[in-house]
């Protein structure tokens, strides 16, 4: 595996400043969040299947906030994105300490969502704060719906194949072991082989789309049978969504997950490379 790509200089940037308060300081003002779920959220919204929006952040360091806070020049903004998701990377890769590693895993719950969105969500899909952001995005649509994604992975998975080996989860998980897997897949980025995080990522989201495709076929059928009663006189239930319509977000969704999987693959592939940054 590639070693951690190397910081831009830029010592007298408020970028700078920022990053490197974040790597004295363990990445605890760095809380990578989903309040405005632009980008790469687009994977992980329209299935319905939870709230993902946490509560209100509690306050970002200041270095970061002041540049967010006044529009940033674009240029200025993306480099202070690469910065901040490097030095985030290299502080948790080059600590011995369980706490650093438990602070990074939890910052949406404990630092919150919008200001960090406004930092990483823009950031290019083959860039290393671009695929952070999306693996965040990933752990915290599984622990928000963990009951609708185990069902959705014994639908798409269900005999045991390479996908579950490559993820680390059998063919019927239970809503535990999505939240577990969630955890090992963020962590692993952090303190293990960050390719082959992105992979277990890409797996799991492969998997879970094919789970949504087989449930849009059968809404889809549902929704035929259901057009049939209605053309033979039957009422429509007030206020229903049509199965048909319904089948057309699971696929919706499921298009951007395997758009998102194929990202990660691009994402550990330029890692091994050294060129993810």
């Amino acid at each position: 595996m590639s070693t951690r790509p190397a910081f831009p200089d830029s010592s007298n940037s408020s970028a700078a400043a920022a990053a490197a308060h974040a790597a004295a300081h363990g990445g605890s003002g760095l809380g990578p969040g989903f309040g405005s779920l632009r980008a790469a959220g687009a994977a992980f919204s329209p299935a319905r299947m939870g709230s993902l929006r946490p509560s209100r952040p509690a306050q970002l360091d200041p270095a970061v906030a002041d540049g967010l806070a006044g529009g940033m020049d674009p240029q200025a903004l993306s480099e202070m994105s690469h910065l901040s998701a490097a030095a985030l990377l290299d502080r948790v890769r080059h600590s011995e300490d369980p706490e650093v590693v438990q602070r990074v895993l939890t910052l949406v719950e404990t630092v919150g969502v919008d200001e960090i969105a406004e930092l990483w969500s823009d950031a290019e899909p083959d860039s290393l704060p671009g695929v952070l952001w999306r693996l965040y995005m990933l752990r915290t649509w599984m622990r928000n719906n963990r009951d609708s994604i185990a069902q959705l992975w014994r639908l798409g998975e269900p005999v045991a194949t390479t996908a579950s080996a490559i993820a680390g989860v059998d063919q019927a998980p239970t809503e535990d072991d999505i939240v577990r897997l969630a955890d090992s897949i963020l962590s692993g980025a952090f303190v293990g082989d960050f390719a082959v995080a992105l992979e277990r990522a890409a797996a799991f989201t492969d998997v879970v789309a094919l789970g949504l495709r087989v449930a849009a076929k059968r809404s889809a059928a549902v929704g035929e049978e259901l057009s049939a009663k209605q053309t033979a006189g039957a009422a429509p239930s007030p206020g229903a969504t049509h199965p048909a319509t319904r089948a057309a977000r699971l696929l919706h969704t499921s298009a951007n997950l395997m758009t998102t999987a194929r990202t990660f693959e691009q994402g550990a592939h330029l890692w091994r490379r050294g060129r993810l940054e």
